[in-house]
């Protein structure tokens, strides 16, 4: 029996995904997890933790194993002193399975966790089905202006506001105020999941933590880290790319620029939601989870293959998006959006 049929087992009801701990090199790992079948590895973004996937954790444990750790530096894991790199954290994703007992898994990755999946894929590509990225961070350098000056020394000095008595609170009714202004625009839409990642930054290892991780991709000029160097080296991996078309925090021209450059990659754009399309259609999402699931091959990891790939691939034109992927980029976004590229 194929593995593509296998997953087209019954649907089954499943419990609330239960919050569990692993204690990993001495630092406590929070995730929560839910069902049996194959593994699903949920990656959160920045300053966010597992309870963002709530919406579609539980559906999608009625086919699969789903596992939302809390990255650490976020949520109820620890928050020391320590590596807030992207590959830290594909380290600490490939620990945490190991000590699960999971060896493969779909890895979705949203905002800066797209880039830890990216980085995942690359570093243990033998561990990866499949790689969905949703409004991923780590694509090219441009980045919203209010990250570049979080990275400032400013910008940490700005949240340590946030523990001063009355700010909180007074910051989350003018932000209810200006969503309430502001509901049908872009921004409007991601602002809720602003305030709810802001309510959970005064607490200062929590805030140290954010400030070390953003610094780690983000500085004054843009994003440090970016995937289009080493995205060829996805041709053997089955990736599907979904997006909000009025996403203002990574827009939408970086997910055309990803599929452009990702051979072989599946596109699909949220009209009208913005950097959380997971919240914004979670019955949608889902659907084009699975469907992109039942519809691909899990990857084969070829040991030589790869060698081959990074003997032959990968040259300036892949980082610059400048010969025939730039091209293509352009090709794919229609005129009216060539000079925002």
């Amino acid at each position: 029996m194929t593995e593509r049929k296998r997953n087209l087992r019954p649907v089954r009801e499943v419990t609330a995904p239960s919050l569990q701990f692993r204690t990993i090199h001495g630092y406590k790992r929070a995730f929560r997890i839910a069902g049996s079948g194959p593994a699903i590895l949920l990656v959160h973004g920045i300053g966010d933790n597992s309870t963002t996937w709530t919406g579609i954790h539980a559906k999608l444990a009625q086919r699969f194993t789903v596992i939302a750790p809390d990255l650490l530096g976020h949520g109820k894991s620890d928050k020391p002193r320590a590596d807030y790199s992207v590959a830290a954290y594909a380290n600490g994703m490939r620990d945490l399975l190991s000590v699960l007992d999971i060896e493969r898994v779909t890895v979705i990755g949203h905002s800066l966790g797209g880039g830890v999946a990216m980085q995942f894929a690359y570093q243990f590509p033998q561990l990866v089905d499949r790689l969905i990225l949703v409004g991923a961070g780590g694509v090219t350098k441009d980045v919203n202006l209010v990250f570049r000056l979080a990275s400032l020394p400013m910008g940490a000095e700005a949240l340590a506001l946030l523990r001063l008595p009355m700010v909180r609170p007074t910051v989350q009714v003018v932000g209810r105020v200006l969503g309430l202004a502001i509901g049908s625009t872009a921004l409007g839409r991601d602002l809720p999941n602003v305030l709810r990642i802001l309510d959970d930054l005064p607490e200062p290892t929590a805030s140290s933590a954010f400030t070390r991780t953003l610094r780690a991709v983000v500085d004054w000029r843009g994003q440090i880290v970016t995937m289009l160097d080493r995205c060829y080296l996805t041709q053997a991996i089955p990736v599907q790319i979904i997006w909000g078309s009025r996403d203002v925090v990574v827009p939408v021209r970086h997910a055309r620029l990803a599929h452009a450059a990702m051979p072989g990659s599946h596109l699909e754009i949220f009209e009208g939601s913005g950097h959380f399309p997971f919240h914004d259609d979670p019955a949608r999402f889902i659907d084009t989870v699975q469907r992109f699931i039942d519809s691909t091959e899990p990857a084969e990891y070829d040991q030589a293959a790869l060698r081959e790939l990074l003997r032959s691939g990968g040259g300036e034109g892949a980082v610059s998006g400048s010969a025939d992927t730039r091209i293509a980029v352009l090709s794919a976004m229609g005129s009216d959006e060539r000079s925002a590229t």
